[in-house]
């Protein structure tokens, strides 16, 4: 497989709404911000800081269920505030999208909680209401307590939930793309026609999971189907990414775990019938950025006081699906078979140099981020970037967000001239949707490569 030119270095700011995200009990900062996620200021002026960064998208986490596997319950979680409470994300969007022009929103929705029919009509607002800057992160959901507040008894099987997914895309492939004709919605006032009836077709599908008999109440988006992103590492999420996705967030304590999270994605997307370089690769990275190298070890060193270790074990229990209060904090973490998020298990135990032991779950490095951690002075940075960069074949970053709102302005007012200076990030944004901006050379909806294009009319 040939390496292709070199596209630039793609940045999303990784966030979720909710008091922390991957570094528990960081609210608790004095300087930090987090704990006003429920308010729309807290997210406009993000989106504004991000956009004056040039940043490709705010990529927002979800989760549905609360993270409940530690101790057999949620009170770690809800005492350090560990991804718990949480808002629907969707609710965001229009507030961002309403002070920014050019920025990308990439959201995070397990489509095993929702019905095609008025899934597609939700991200068909967005991406309206955004001028086509829509991504939707396909998940299928892992804590099963979500299934439970849903009534069901157990979360689906792991790989059985990727077959869901495979009947739930096909159905708003054909709601997005099949149901309204291009033309469709006239808007002639001299007729008095809005839409040709003709032209507006019922979707008759099927599925071993779902029935959807109507036509899309929504007329077609800027995209028709938002950008599509995907954050499952499994050997079947692989897979299904190959098919589906045109972005895919992975993690990786080390370069080589990344790099061969990488090359299965690609060698998935060439399997079905698509360049493999039309699937981005965005790893998961943790940076704390400042003037000098000293300085942002001292930062380092400052956040870490403010990390809940109960709060953080009990997010890697609910992503690992192993009840971690039952290992002590110098036992080695063990490879167990679960329900959760098997490359979460898989990077933690067999992609490590050395098993990690429980404590160092707790810390900023790469076993407790499950991902590379850069720290230093701007050139600092970028090097260890570019070194990750050549070393894994991977496209650009989800930056989590650390102490906020300072560690997102430190990536935009340290980071970002530094690695444009090095002509490894753009110097303005392209013209057009999110797709048209990550795919210059494509247009604003599916290439004909992509097996949901088969649907278009």
């Amino acid at each position: 497989m040939s390496r292709q030119p070199r596209r630039e270095l793609r940045l999303n700011t990784f966030q979720m709404a909710a008091p922390s995200h991957n570094w528990a009990g960081l609210w608790k900062h004095p300087r930090d911000n987090q704990a006003q996620y429920h308010q729309l200021r807290y997210w406009a002026d993000m989106a504004r800081t991000a956009e004056r960064g040039l940043l490709d998208g705010i990529f927002i986490a979800d989760v549905f269920g609360i993270y409940d596997v530690y101790a057999g319950n949620a009170d770690a979680a809800l005492a350090a505030g560990a991804q718990s409470p949480q808002l629907d994300p969707t609710m965001l969007i229009s507030a961002m999208a309403l002070v920014t022009e050019h920025i990308g929103f990439g959201v995070t929705s397990s489509l095993s909680n929702d019905h095609p029919f008025s899934f597609a009509r939700r991200f068909s607002t967005l991406d309206h209401l955004t001028h086509g800057r829509l991504g939707w992160n396909i998940v299928t959901g892992y804590l099963e307590s979500g299934a439970r507040g849903l009534g069901r008894d157990s979360l689906r099987d792991h790989d059985e939930r990727y077959e869901v997914a495979e009947d739930f895309m096909a159905a708003v492939y054909q709601l997005w793309e099949g149901s309204w004709e291009a033309g469709a919605a006239v808007r002639d006032k001299d007729s008095g026609v809005f839409s040709h009836p003709e032209r507006v077709h019922a979707v008759a599908h099927d599925g071993p999971y779902y029935r959807v008999h109507g036509r899309a109440l929504a007329e077609p988006s800027p995209q028709r189907t938002p950008l599509l992103y995907q954050a499952g590492s499994s050997a079947r999420g692989q897979q299904f990414a190959g098919r589906h996705a045109e972005a895919c967030f992975i993690n990786g304590p080390t370069p080589a775990a990344a790099a061969k999270s990488v090359k299965a994605l690609r060698n998935s997307a060439r399997d079905a019938g698509r360049d493999p370089y039309d699937l981005l690769t965005l790893l998961g990275a943790t940076v704390i950025v400042a003037p000098t190298n000293a300085e942002a070890q001292d930062l380092r060193d400052e956040y870490r006081r403010y990390l809940d270790s109960a709060g953080q074990l009990a997010l890697v229990s609910g992503w690992t699906g192993m009840d971690l209060s039952r290992l002590g904090l110098d036992d080695v973490l063990p490879f167990a078979k679960t329900n959760a998020i098997q490359s979460t298990v898989e990077h933690l135990t067999r992609n490590t140099p050395q098993p990690p032991r429980v404590r160092d779950l707790l810390d900023f490095s790469p076993v407790g981020a499950r991902a590379p951690v850069f720290i230093g002075s701007p050139a600092d940075v970028a090097d260890q970037m570019a070194r990750w960069v050549a070393e894994s074949d991977i496209d650009g970053f989800n930056l989590v967000r650390t102490v906020m709102p300072e560690s997102l302005d430190a990536i935009v007012d340290l980071l970002i001239p530094e690695l444009q200076n090095r002509g490894m990030f753009k110097t303005r944004y392209a013209e057009g949707t999110l797709r048209e901006k990550l795919f210059p050379a494509g247009g604003q909806l599916l290439p004909a490569s992509h097996p949901g294009a088969a649907y278009r009319r």
